[in-house]
């Protein structure tokens, strides 16, 4: 049994978006759900819509799920 989802959606960086890895490789930096769609689509995720919710695949760490903004005071 797994202790932790094999994908991470780590907490917004300084600049706006979110660090995509899965199994600790770097996938990339996220700004949507359809940037993040897309990284698992190209890791051989079939239909990754669907898992964007489950937390036996993704754990959304430091915020959050589905928020890619810039933190801090000039956040929109």
């Amino acid at each position: 049994m797994r202790d932790h989802a094999p994908i991470v959606v780590h907490r917004l960086s300084a600049s706006g978006g979110r660090r995509v890895t899965v199994r600790d490789q770097i996938l990339g930096l996220a700004y949507s759900d359809a940037d993040l769609a897309e990284f698992l689509r190209r890791a051989g995720v079939a239909d990754p819509q669907v898992i964007l919710d489950d937390p036996a695949w993704i754990e959304w760490r430091g915020g959050s799920p589905h928020e890619y903004g810039t933190p801090g005071p000039h956040s929109p």
